[in-house]
């Protein structure tokens, strides 16, 4: 059981960056393969990144990649998107999903409530 709470969105300018964190509780994070979705106004949530619970594999969706960066600390069971050379495009609640299995994945059985990121022109 993995409970979720992301924290670090916010309003930027296009082009900026952000740093988002998800913290999880629990004793057993370094077990799940985690990622992150988003759901802009009006459409379907996502999917943005993901990684393998040791951290060594990860994929991006092609519409951040080389933007976005996910990692991992397993030893302050947290997760981490930064997020650089924003766009208005990627203005979405940012969501935090964890997974049952260690093995890197774009499906998730737990859900953190979201952070909202706001990219201006």
């Amino acid at each position: 059981q993995l409970e979720l709470v992301e924290s670090g969105g916010g309003l930027v300018q296009a082009g900026g960056s952000l740093r988002l964190s998800c913290s999880a509780s629990g004793r057993t994070f370094s077990m799940h393969a985690m990622g992150w979705f988003r759901q802009a106004p009006g459409k379907e949530r996502e999917f943005v990144a993901a990684i393998s619970s040791s951290g060594r594999h990860t994929d991006f969706a092609d519409s951040v990649k080389d933007r976005f960066t996910i990692s991992r600390d397993n030893a302050r069971n947290t997760l981490y998107l930064q997020m650089n050379s924003l766009k208005p495009e990627d203005t979405a609640v940012y969501y935090c999903g964890g997974s049952n299995t260690a093995t890197i994945t774009r499906q998730y059985n737990y859900w953190g409530q979201g952070t909202q990121v706001t990219v201006s022109s």
